[in-house]
Formats: C-alpha cells, sequence, structure tokens
C-alpha cells in the first residue's frame, strides 16, 4: 500500500500548508520539495530562476522528488511545476496517493499577492489573467490526481479536515 500522501496543485492553494498540518495530524515525516531545493541549493528559488534558468531549477526539482520518494510515511507538498515532468508524477504516484488542491483563479491572485515571496514564473505579473493561462496550461496534468480539493474560500482547518478524508476513502473504500 502506498503510505506516502502527496499534495500537488498550483501555485497558492495551500499545498505546504497544509501539508504540515496534515503530517502532524497523521504522525508523519513532513517534507516540502521546494525547501529541499533551497536547502540543497543554498539559494531561493527566485535565485535559481533569475540565474540559472527554469531548465534547472527543474532537474533540481526532479532530484528533490527523488529524494522524497526515498521517504516512507511521509507527507509530501510539491511546488506548483512538479506535474510538468511526467517522470515526477510516475515516482509520487508509485509511492503514494496523489491530492491535488485547487483553488479559483481570483483566490489564487488573492493568496500569491498578498505574500512577499517572489513567484518567479508569475514574476510581477501576478494578474488574474497570467494565473489563468499557467492553470490552464497545467489543468490537465492536476486532474490526474486521485483526488482534488478545492481550497476556495476554506479555511486550513477544513482542507485539513478533506484530506484526511479523502485518505480515509483510499483506504477503506465503500465505507
Amino acid at each position: 500500500m502506498k503510505n506516502n500522501i502527496v499534495l500537488i496543485g498550483f501555485m497558492g492553494t495551500g499545498k505546504t500548508a497544509v501539508g504540515k498540518r496534515v503530517s502532524k495530524r497523521l504522525g508523519k515525516t513532513f517534507f516540502d520539495t521546494d525547501e529541499d531545493i533551497e536547502k540543497v541549493c543554498g539559494m531561493s528559488i527566485g535565485r535559481i530562476f533569475n540565474d540559472y534558468g527554469e531548465v534547472r531549477f527543474r532537474s533540481e526539482e526532479h532530484l528533490a522528488v527523488k529524494r522524497a520518494c526515498k521517504l516512507d510515511n511521509a507527507v509530501i507538498a510539491t511546488g506548483g511545476g512538479v506535474v510538468l515532468n511526467q517522470d515526477n508524477i510516475d515516482l509520487l504516484s508509485d509511492k503514494g496517493l496523489i491530492i491535488a488542491l485547487n483553488a479559483d483563479p481570483q483566490e489564487i491572485q488573492k493568496r500569491v499577492s498578498k505574500r512577499n515571496s517572489y513567484r518567479p514564473l508569475l514574476g510581477n505579473d501576478k494578474s488574474v489573467a497570467k494565473i489563468i493561462e499557467l492553470l490552464e496550461l497545467r489543468k490537465p496534468l492536476y486532474q490526474k490526481a486521485d483526488f482534488t480539493i478545492d481550497t476556495t474560500g476554506k479555511d486550513l482547518e477544513e482542507v485539513v479536515n478533506e484530506v484526511l478524508q479523502c485518505i480515509e476513502n483510499y483506504e477503506n473504500p465503500g465505507n
């Protein structure tokens, strides 16, 4: 049985915050691929993009996925673009239950604009139109998840409870 929980989804959908809470509730290790990349590379994701480009970042992301997949009994939060590499999805789905978090573009825009963190693929354009453009490219990839949860208008505990319900439904189908 797959004993990892993998959270995928667009930036600003809550993967890290939800993942940390779910891991605590389940007593599982928490692993964030973006945090791992920054730790291993010794620089922010924004700096990796600026200094070395997206190709280098995606290579580092793939290595982070490989490290994550060596874990057992973990909750893994991924970067929004992890789905762009099919090898990443194959590795993650072999080792875990994939849950996609999504939100409507207006909600994502509010969330990513609220934080001061640099979003390399948005740059200075955090418009709803730019978010929709990127979401449309990735939507079919996110839809491959085992479960999908819409986080729009929900507080953290609501989403955490929905993730736990997905896990319950996976582990005990038909209940």
